[in-house]
């Protein structure tokens, strides 16, 4: 029997996000070397993912894929194959409002000109077109650029890059008029020495994304537009990663994700990366950059990056996500997790009837809810906690370990399973089985409809502390917990390792 008197003790409070590039010697302790579908929360600790579910019971366009996707008017206008069309939550049918040819990809934004809010879209493939809830126009007059893949309205004007002909241009119109394109009037263009493939208004500038340059637009007019350079050495990879986050904004360039305000510093290039620790899905993402979309989820400081490839199944098609939050040492930063088991071709999010909404437009003509439901539409979520291998202080003193102590927290039924691996999941040392995380119950609250007498635990603050006996010894020692059911998300807070010492090495 083990003298208990001689009992070890390490608490490791769960933190840091998933990390990629570092040896786990150097890694925190509370950090992951593998963590699918739990995000790292802003409340602390890692909480496995809310599931996502069908927006709309019908397809958009049958099974053509969503190219296109706007919360607009308390509905959604989704654009899947030759067909732009609007609809609302539930089970009702989408209306046609407009048709384009041959379209691509699109991108929207929103302007009142005239006291009637309108959505302007333009798809890297034909002229723009409005659409003010009742009527789809299509923009033809004179000096309207043909094709244009980005939009952006700035300063009472709106802003076009990203055309076929000249892709370094960036027409404007006239000021409060979205189809007058005359010069005498107040419209005109700006070139830049770039091939534009984004445009994004921030605080008072217009950012414009190249291929290899940012540059801003500050002004109020034609007569004091300025073109200033953000930096000169490097550019944006892909338009649709391009989000507002924090107060700053987050887009992807070829050595990772950034935030414009640490790559605006002069000098400071490399504060403006933020990605280092996942490099390795950093060339994940760059590799398959086609097909990347992106959305931020505002409740929770999040940002998604989205990257599946054309023939992945949903199971397999991944994801980042990057929460911002406050860290150990008191600043902000940002930590990552992998999104397994969804497959946007588009994305958005803002707000219906004052309720955030995130959503998601799929291959399968689609549009779904994320932060919806237990499942990915219906589809078990699998969700993977490791830690690094912990050396407990010493790595060439063996660990006889006794005991383990898990600190979580329940919205509801719990099924996942914690195991103990020891020295790197050698094959050569014998690794104890799985021990279920046990369920508290349901939590009880006074007046509620959904406590039932003696099935409801008393006293239960969602927060149950387990206390596990484990076997088994190692030199060094990792955690991991496995999830796959449809049942409530759970967050891991903490846990406490308890060991004697053993011999050394």
């Amino acid at each position: 029997m083990p003298d208990f008197s001689e009992m070890r003790p390490v608490t490791v409070p769960l933190g840091g996000g998933l990390i990629l590039d570092r040896d786990d010697f150097s890694l925190p302790p509370g950090a992951a070397v593998k963590l699918q579908n739990f995000e790292p929360s802003i409340q602390g600790g890692y909480r496995r993912l809310t599931g996502s579910a069908k927006w709309n019971t019908n397809q958009v366009n049958g099974s053509e894929k969503i190219l296109g996707l706007r919360i607009f008017n308390s509905g959604v206008v989704a654009a899947a194959g030759n067909l732009v069309r609007f609809g609302s939550v539930g089970d009702g049918a989408y209306a046609t409002i407009g048709t384009r040819t041959s379209a691509g990809r699109y991108k929207f934004d929103i302007f009142n000109f005239n006291n009637t809010e309108k959505l302007i879209m333009v798809d890297d493939v034909n002229q723009p077109a409005t659409y003010d809830g009742s009527t789809y126009s299509l923009i033809t007059s004179t000096g309207t650029p043909a094709d244009p893949a980005s939009v952006a309205v700035f300063k009472d004007h709106i802003f076009f890059a990203g055309m076929s002909t000249n892709p370094q241009e960036i027409v404007f119109t006239a000021p409060f008029a979205e189809t007058d394109f005359t010069a005498a009037n107040g419209s005109g263009s700006i070139r830049v020495d770039t091939a534009v493939v984004e445009l994004k208004v921030f605080r008072d500038a217009l950012f414009v994304f190249g291929e290899d340059k940012i540059y801003k637009i500050v002004g109020t007019s034609i007569a004091d537009w300025q073109v200033q350079p953000i930096t000169r050495t490097l550019g944006c990879a892909d338009g649709f990663s391009v989000q507002e986050l924090g107060g700053d904004l987050l887009f992807l360039s070829l050595d990772g994700l950034r935030t414009i305000a640490g790559t605006e510093r002069i000098g400071d290039v490399e504060l403006g990366t933020i990605s280092k620790p996942i490099q390795p899905r950093i060339e994940e993402v760059i590799a398959t950059r086609d097909n990347i979309s992106s959305v931020i989820v505002r409740g929770k400081s999040q940002y998604r990056l989205f990257y599946p490839s054309d023939g992945d199944s949903v199971d397999n098609s991944r994801a980042i996500l990057a929460t911002l939050k406050r860290t150990p040492q008191g600043g902000i930063g940002f930590e990552f997790a992998d999104i397994k088991g969804m497959k946007p071709s588009a994305t958005n999010s803002g707000f219906i009837n004052g309720n955030e909404i995130i959503l998601e437009g799929g291959y399968d003509g689609y549009v779904r809810q994320q932060e919806s439901g237990n499942t990915f539409d219906g589809t078990n979520i699998i969700g993977i906690y490791r830690s690094p291998d912990l050396s407990l202080g010493d790595s060439g003193i063996r660990k006889l370990m006794q005991r383990a102590i898990i600190n979580y927290g329940v919205e509801g039924s719990i099924s996942a399973q914690m195991r103990v691996r020891y020295d790197g999941d050698s094959q050569d040392v014998p690794q104890p089985t799985s021990f279920d995380l046990s369920n508290p119950g349901g939590i009880a609250q006074y007046g509620s409809s959904t406590s039932t007498y003696g099935s409801a635990v008393y006293g239960s603050s969602g927060a149950p502390v387990q206390r596990q006996t484990i076997e088994g010894s190692g030199f060094l020692v990792a955690v991991k917990v496995d999830h796959d059911s449809a049942l409530s998300p759970f967050t891991l807070f903490s846990y406490q390792l308890e060991f004697t010492l053993g011999g050394r090495r």
